[in-house]
């Protein structure tokens, strides 16, 4: 049986011009600073480590916690002033797995509210049954986890599954632990993504068919 595990930002929804404002927003409150080209390396990841290691603010776990809960506010209240679109196709190849029973989840690091206000504002709320968010694991990509949760979710094995990834950390992810990934071009460019593991690169949901991923998952049976 072929199963569908989505992402979050960057491929069922655009945010990553409300994410990189919210990090601004949060830098200039508490006077801290960003360097060029921190959100590309930081995109897909946990926030924990964008503020420990990638930005440097602090390796303090309270300090890190409350930091990167008011990120997330903020980016909330960026949606709610200025609103959020879903991906080119996204809805279309939604309502294809509803209708051909393909069993589907998310597998995303972001935090499990900032899913469900966006599925909210957009009167979605019944699009996603099966989510594992940031707190649902103890590792953020590229560790596996997050994915293989998910899997246990749909109750197949991650052979089985195909993942839809805009961030090399994600890529790697799905890799790592057997499944098939395409790739969105959304974040990183075709040229980018070229150079990583993944099975397929495409544009939008629009150039993806339920027959191509069955065979992408045939063709790891096989071998």
């Amino acid at each position: 049986m072929l199963s569908v595990i989505f992402d979050w930002d960057g491929v069922v929804i655009d945010s990553s011009r409300q994410h990189e404002e919210s990090w601004e927003l949060l830098a200039e409150e508490e006077g801290l600073s960003l360097f060029d080209g921190h959100f590309k390396i930081g995109f897909g990841k946990r926030n924990e480590l964008i503020i420990r290691t990638i930005l440097e603010w602090t390796s303090d776990p309270e300090e890190i916690a409350r930091l990167g809960d008011r990120k997330e506010m903020l980016y909330r209240e960026i949606i709610q002033r200025d609103g959020i679109i879903l991906q080119p196709g996204v809805g279309e190849f939604v309502k294809l797995l509803q209708e051909k029973k393909v069993p589907y989840a998310i597998g995303s690091s972001t935090p499990r509210k900032n899913i469900e206000s966006v599925l909210k504002y957009m009167n979605r709320e019944d699009w996603f049954f099966h989510i594992v968010a940031a707190a649902d694991v103890e590792k953020g990509k590229p560790n596996p986890e997050v994915f293989l949760k998910a899997a246990e979710k749909l109750e197949v094995a991650p052979e089985r599954c195909v993942v839809f990834e805009d961030s090399l950390s994600g890529i790697e992810a799905g890799k790592v632990c057997n499944m098939k990934v395409v790739a969105l071009t959304t974040t990183n460019s075709r040229e980018i993504l070229e150079k990583s593991s993944a099975d397929l690169i495409v544009d939008s949901f629009n150039e993806v068919t339920i027959d191509r991923l069955v065979e992408l998952v045939d063709s790891a049976t096989k071998i």
